[in-house]
């Protein structure tokens, strides 16, 4: 009688044989099927995605941040569903690159060929970071921005950028008539843009911080607080004005094309928020004058 380690098992040639056939026999593909209701959907895809992305800087270099991702598509009536791995698919093919609003139609149009969707749309919420010195002492500190691209892609390409900055607004009519002081609060400047070329995020944030009665800083030491101080004190906005200053600034940009723009002031004598939104398309204000 030969030993354990002697024996020697015969091969299973049944089961190895039903291995291969199950690989060789293709998997059902259900999401491509027919969908008897005939109702189309608008946008179905991924949302929330966490992504790290990679941004270039005006003054060279790069930022790395995280992004939630939002990619979708339109489906049509006759398809039961979408192919939801092939989002990440088409993001990880685009990572190997910083990730710039020039770059950003280009993944839209991988979505949209990649899925064979009339209609693609993809969507990046991220904090941007900005170095920024107090305004006497000039300690650094880091100031984030809510940044978001969006993009639609279909016949054609449409990619807008919104950039949302923290800042401070003093009430005009609490220093009119008050004795001695006047009350300010926070408050929440965003704008969202079409443009024509390269618009750094900085260049927006600029443009949003200029709008309120003062910005503010991440660092402030004393002789800082009392620049901030004056400096909206003796620089009053309503909602309205900031709305509007803004849009005066935008205006005068050369390569910012259409803009809708908002300020949230949350008051700090009131139970609640102070706002004002502006939308224009500059070639159609262009045309009424």
């Amino acid at each position: 009688m030969p030993s354990r380690a002697t024996t020697k098992k015969k091969p299973n040639t049944k089961r190895t044989t039903r291995a291969v056939r199950i690989a060789a026999t293709p998997m059902p593909d259900v999401q491509a099927g027919a969908d008897r209701r005939q109702v189309a959907i608008d946008r179905v895809g991924v949302k929330d995605v966490t992504y790290p992305i990679r941004l270039r800087m005006p003054g060279g270099g790069e930022q790395t941040t995280v992004a939630s991702v939002n990619m979708y598509v339109a489906l049509p009536h006759h398809q039961k569903g979408t192919h939801m791995s092939r989002f990440l698919e088409v993001l990880n093919e685009h990572a190997c690159e910083p990730l710039t609003p020039n770059r950003i139609p280009a993944i839209a149009r991988s979505i949209r060929r990649r899925l064979s969707a009339e209609v693609a749309h993809f969507e990046a919420r991220f904090k941007y970071f900005i170095r920024k010195p107090a305004p006497v002492t000039g300690q650094p500190g880091l100031m984030d921005y809510d940044v978001t691209f969006e993009c639609t892609a279909n016949h054609d390409v449409d990619f807008v950028m919104s950039v949302a900055a923290p800042a401070t607004s003093l009430c005009p009519c609490s220093k009119e008539i008050s004795l001695y002081g006047a009350h300010n609060q926070r408050c929440r400047i965003e704008a969202k843009v079409r443009f024509n070329g390269t618009l750094w995020i900085e260049e927006l944030v600029e443009s949003l911080e200029k709008a309120a009665s003062c910005p503010v800083f991440a660092v402030l030491k004393r002789p800082d607080e009392k620049w901030v101080t004056e400096k909206a004190f003796e620089n009053p906005k309503f909602v309205e004005d900031i709305v509007r200053d803004l849009a005066l600034g935008l205006d005068a940009h050369p390569r910012i094309t259409w803009y809708s723009i908002n300020s949230e002031n949350y008051e700090s004598i009131h139970n609640h928020s102070a706002y004002a939104q502006i939308t224009r398309d500059k070639a159609e204000t262009g045309r009424n004058h």
